[in-house]
């Protein structure tokens, strides 16, 4: 129905639209026709003739409906020129956007037609320009001129949503009418035409929680803050519907969802899940060791759900302390004091949990913000070992204490209800030198040795107390013992002093400063005194002043001395100390006797000390001497080595028929000398060679006059001469033998002996039973294998 109204309406228009002004006229007014006479009249009498053309064509714009869905073309509308006289002389024209392919013009009456199906959206407007000319001349009749086609919108775009999806929050317990946010959708159509954009929004899911604005698309909360509590409920699901048509029936309609959620507020307080928690912890347990945990739980999230736990109330408050485990939120209890058993076995405290950040109490009410919990914590009995009074203990004693001398006591006792009996000792790990010792009994430390506080001014030790009944319970403290300082140390010369005094000089005039050093450490500090010794023939030379600042000056009491008559002076100086009891030492200065200028410079002094510091040290004395005891052990060495080197003989005994490897040192002709090698020597060992000639020479006959060889008579050796001459034979046909001389080895043990082989590899039967009597034919020295052999042969028989 609605269809066929539009096209009626669209029909009613276009009817409306044709019987308008569209046709081009000439319009000639008469004043103006006459003002152009006049003007001709002018210019006729002198002037310039002017001319004034007006336009032929008034213009209106064309409509057209988007969409069209008819099967002929579309009319637009009709063109027209004034001078279109009905003859078919004039020709129209049509060019612009589309002109030729959408928009077709006949030639000979103006009609315009569409020939394709327009949407708006795609292209709102067309801009097309006409003319007419002389379809003889083709001439131009007529300037071009514009005119504009525009699409009638109808309602076929729906609304579209800027997203297909929205995900937004809102906090919880928000007031009613909170905005929550906003969404938009946009209609293709023209809104500048009928309602085909004019949106409406609706909701169609969500009531009652949420409402939107039908203008603006703004969503807002449409329950109060008991309603929205996140707790109860989180995620929401929105659908909006926006509609055209201003929302009136029949307009076209878009969707979009949006998820709603509540985020938290801090509107819920912790609660312990339990009222009274028990633990139980042994009395062993050390500051700092966890007991147990608590928890609270809170409705909430994230740092609203954040809280802490604190102790405020119970027994002995400062025992324990509870912490809050960031991760979990839990609550963790701690030892801070040492526990025990004997004395308090159990305690009760109270934990309250809060949260940490500000909590919004519009919605609880007459609810605490706070909560409290009972906690109970058990002491369990454990087997201590001793506990020592103190921590440590600090002990002084003078260095000079004779040995058994108490320097002080420990005391340590068992905890526990038994009160077992302590016995105490030093861990000598501490005690090295064995100087202190400790009575098992009472704790007492007494010297074992004497003590020297310049040695070691303070001495560290452990005392190490034992249950009687539980030798494995045993527990110790540092002892630091200090040790006094008495005056038992004499001072003397900080250092070695040397000086010299000038032949010529002056009595009073001071040629060395001493000072003294004291390994004591008296409390008041060192005080020193500077004397000469009372007693020798230097007084008469120097004179020692004190210069009450520990130091004293040397001076000289006559105004010559003779390098000749004596050259060194040693002058003997009493060092005193201020302590009691007094302690004193004598040092001695050398002062040697120079020759000097005149401003007192020293030129030259006596013999000895010039010379003192010529030669060798006597290190470097001691290195030479070993260096050329060295030389001379490997000189001797070398010597012993020559003269027990000896030449072997070639065979050592007649009676050692071993292989043996004779060594010749010869070296081969090659190939064709037959005459290199002589292996007479193997046929005959006993054979000396009476002489030997060189064979890297030609020999002379003067040098080395020919030498008559007698036979000498050897033994009975055919089986040896038969197996090397065989052996040689088979090595020279040997096709694979090298072209080079090589060395062939020829290993024979000869003929059998009348014992033949003892192996049971050659018998004929090694299991079968053997006379061994025979062995007793070969004389005494296989009578005892005789004896055995015979004897197994007895038992088997037995």
């Amino acid at each position: 129905m609605r269809t066929c109204m539009l096209v009626l309406l669209w029909a009613s228009l276009s009817l409306y639209v044709d019987t308008m002004s569209i046709t081009r006229r000439i319009v000639v007014e008469m004043g103006e026709m006459e003002g152009e006479k006049e003007e001709d009249r002018d210019g006729g009498k002198g002037g310039k003739l002017l001319k004034r053309f007006k336009r032929g064509w008034m213009w209106n714009q064309f409509f057209l409906q988007e969409e069209y869905t008819g099967s002929d073309k579309q009319y637009i509308g009709k063109l027209q020129s004034d001078m279109d006289r009905g003859d078919g002389t004039l020709k129209y024209i049509l060019s612009g956007d589309g002109a030729g392919d959408i928009f077709t013009i006949d030639e000979n009456n103006g009609d315009l037609h569409a020939n394709k199906r327009l949407d708006r959206e795609d292209k709102a407007f067309y801009t097309l320009r006409a003319t007419v000319v002389n379809k003889n001349t083709g001439m131009k009749l007529e300037p071009e001129t514009e005119f504009i086609v525009k699409l009638h919108d109808i309602n076929d775009n729906e609304p579209i949503f800027t997203k297909e999806l929205y995900t937004v929050s809102v906090p919880e317990r928000s007031n009613m009418g909170t905005s929550v946010t906003q969404v938009t959708a946009t209609d293709a159509d023209d809104s500048m035409y009928g309602n085909s954009a004019k949106l409406r929004y609706s909701i169609s899911q969500g009531h009652p929680y949420f409402s939107v604005e039908p203008d603006t698309g703004i969503i807002r909360t449409a329950l109060g803050p008991g309603e929205m509590d996140r707790e109860k409920r989180e995620h929401y699901q929105v659908v909006i519907e926006a509609k055209d048509m201003a929302g009136q029936r029949g307009g076209l309609t878009g969707t979009t969802t949006v998820n709603i959620t509540l985020t938290d507020v801090n509107d819920n307080p912790p609660r312990f899940s339990q009222s009274i928690y028990q633990f139980s912890v042994p009395e062993s347990m050390k500051a700092g060791t966890p007991v147990g945990r608590i928890k609270a739980v809170d409705k909430d999230l994230g740092k609203n759900a954040e809280m802490f736990y604190n102790v405020v109330g119970g027994d002995d408050l400062d025992m324990f302390d509870v912490i809050t485990d960031k991760d979990s939120q839990e609550g963790i209890i701690t030892v801070v004091k040492p526990l025990d058993y004997e004395k308090t076995r159990s305690y009760t405290l109270e934990i309250q949990v809060q949260n940490t950040q500000t909590l919004d109490t519009r919605f609880l009410g007459y609810l605490p913000t706070k909560d409290m919990a009972t906690v109970r914590i058990g002491i369990e009995d454990v087997d201590e070992p001793p506990l020592f009074e103190r921590a440590s203990y600090v002990m002084e004693v003078k260095e000079d204490a004779a040995m058994g001398t108490a320097v002080g006591s420990v005391r340590a006792m068992d905890p526990d209800g038994y009160n077992s009996p302590v016995r105490y000792s030093i861990d000598r790990r501490t005690d090295l030198d064995r100087l202190f010792n400790v009575h098992s009994g009472n704790g007492s430390i007494f010297i074992t040795r004497p003590l020297d506080r310049e040695e070691a001014a303070w001495h560290n030790i452990s005392v190490i107390a034992t249950e009687f009944n539980k030798p494995l319970q045993t527990s110790r403290v540092p002892v630091y013992i200090r040790l006094l300082d008495v005056n038992d140390n004499a001072p003397t010369f900080a250092s070695f002093y040397e000086t010299f005094v000038c032949e010529k000089t002056k009595a009073g005039q001071k040629i060395q400063t001493v000072s003294a050093v004291d390994a004591d450490d008296p409390a008041g500090g060192h005080k020193f005194f500077f004397s000469l010794a009372t007693e020798g023939a230097y007084r008469g030379n120097f004179t020692v002043r004190d210069n009450g600042d520990n130091t004293a000056g040397v001076l000289t009491r006559r105004s010559s001395y003779s390098r000749l008559h004596k050259s060194v002076y040693l002058v003997p100086v009493v060092i005193t100390d201020g302590d009691f009891p007094m302690q004193s030492s004598t040092g001695t200065l050398t002062v040697r006797v120079c020759s000097c200028d005149r401003e007192g410079n020293m030129e030259l002094c006596n013999a000895e000390a010039q010379t003192s510091s010529a030669g060798l040290s006597t290190g470097a004395l001691v290195a030479i001497l070993l260096c050329v005891i060295i030389l001379l052990m490997i000189v001797v060495l070398f010597a012993a080595l020559k003269k027990q080197k000896k030449k072997e003989p070639l065979i050592i005994s007649k009676e050692d028929v071993r292989d043996n490897v004779v060594s010749y040192n010869d070296e081969g002709g090659g190939e064709e000398d037959t005459q290199a090698f002589d292996i007479g020597a193997l046929r005959n060992p006993e054979a000396i060679e009476e002489s030997k000639q060189r064979r890297d020479i030609i020999p002379s006959d003067t040098l080395y006059p020919p030498l008559r060889r007698t036979a000498i008579p050897s033994r009975d050796n055919a089986d040896v001469r038969d197996f090397i001459n065989q052996r040689v034979q088979d090595n020279d046909n040997n096709p694979t033998a090298p072209p080079y001389d090589s060395l062939a080895t020829y290993a024979y043990e000869g003929t059998g002996s009348v014992a033949e082989s003892l192996s049971s590899l050659g018998s004929a039967s090694s299991e079968g039973d053997q006379d061994y009597n025979y062995l007793s034919d070969w004389g005494p020295r296989f009578r005892k294998l005789a004896d055995m052999y015979g004897a197994e042969d007895s038992d088997c028989d037995s």
